[in-house]
């Protein structure tokens, strides 16, 4: 019984996707006499939380006494842009709450379940556990690892190659994946908080790297260019989104382009700075030698490889991940293979 209005409740949260970071996506649904009586989810950054809106939709708040709330994610015990929902739950004297998993959030981890037990309410943990930390990767990656949950992406030919050769003078993007493939990865895009790419890429395919293809938010494009190289005129410090450029000469921000100095440009400090601004999660989009970094430091968390319809049959080598797939499936003429780093 259990399990299945957890089930309910992180279906729900999955409908914040893409509009709540840095806060977790949150799913609540509150059962009376094994029936829903009141639902809702986190809907966005700085708006109420999931607790808040499920109770709002009771019309009768006396059942609460006789009810079960089931929670995807421990609720808040502190104030932040809104009140404590371990607070709201005591106030409404529910009778037991059903908990997904705890919050590994100092400033929650454990406090919000204290503070209902010690109001008298029943507290369960831990139903559909790997299910709810799945659903929030990101939050308690950044969390417990002190960096971004970092996704890799990049499509490739069937021979292998992620681009041709070519010269400086060849700037634009030669498209491996199809048209509705590329709407797919602006969904990806609209999901995560950040972007990153190296030069080369900025330089060879001067992308746009917003949410064009996809009704969402752009994220943060992050740029790795260590010596300045590529100027200011490309596409990516367009006034569609903030970009960061990574670099060793100068630290200075004008409007929504900020360039920050640090001392190399590694996966470590990149990370570092980022976790440093609250950056949750990051899509690092290319090019070869970039993704290759990531791979070889060890600090990804998934791969998505889309495998494009056409051949090359030379240029630039796409990177290799030593594992199998965790899935893989068709998508129009393209596959998508997602791997899994544990």
């Amino acid at each position: 019984m259990d399990e299945r209005f957890m089930h309910r409740a992180l279906f729900l949260a999955k409908q914040g996707t893409g509009k709540v970071a840095p806060n977790p996506l949150v799913g609540c649904v509150i059962v009376h006499k094994e029936l829903i009586i009141g639902e809702g989810f986190h809907q966005e950054f700085g708006g109420p939380h999931a607790e808040v809106n499920a109770i709002q939709q009771i019309q009768n708040p006396d059942l609460l006494k006789n009810a079960t709330v089931y929670i995807t994610l421990e609720p808040c015990a502190h104030f932040g842009k809104t009140p404590p929902c371990a607070d709201l739950l005591i106030k409404s004297k529910v009778q037991k709450v059903v908990i997904g998993t705890r919050d590994s959030n100092s400033l929650v981890s454990g406090r919000g379940i204290e503070k209902l037990q010690n109001a008298g309410i029943e507290v369960v943990e831990n139903v559909l556990e790997s299910e709810c930390r799945q659903l929030n990767r990101r939050f308690f990656t950044f969390h417990e690892k002190s960096r971004p949950y970092v996704i890799l992406k990049w499509a490739q030919t069937i021979d292998g190659y992620l681009d041709k050769h070519r010269s400086q003078d060849e700037v634009g993007i030669n498209w491996i994946s199809e048209q509705e493939t590329k709407s797919l990865v602006h969904k990806w895009r609209s999901e995560e908080q950040a972007i990153l790419v190296g030069r080369n890429t900025i330089m060879n395919d001067n992308p746009s790297l917003t949410v064009r293809n996809f009704r969402g938010k752009n994220p943060t494009r992050i740029v790795i260019d260590s010596q300045l190289a590529i100027g200011d005129v490309k596409n990516v410090f367009s006034d569609d989104a903030e970009t960061i450029v990574f670099n060793r000469i100068k630290h200075e921000k004008i409007g929504n382009i900020e360039w920050v100095k640090i001392p190399e440009t590694t996966t470590d400090v990149i990370l570092k700075e980022l976790h440093k601004r609250g950056i949750q999660s990051v899509l690092v989009e290319g090019g070869s030698r970039t993704l290759q970094y990531f791979i070889i430091d060890n600090v990804w968390d998934e791969a998505r490889v889309i495998i494009g319809n056409i051949h090359f049959g030379s240029g630039i080598k796409a990177p290799i991940i030593n594992k199998l797939p965790y899935e893989t499936f068709p998508f129009g003429k393209d596959r998508i293979y997602t791997f899994l780093r544990k």
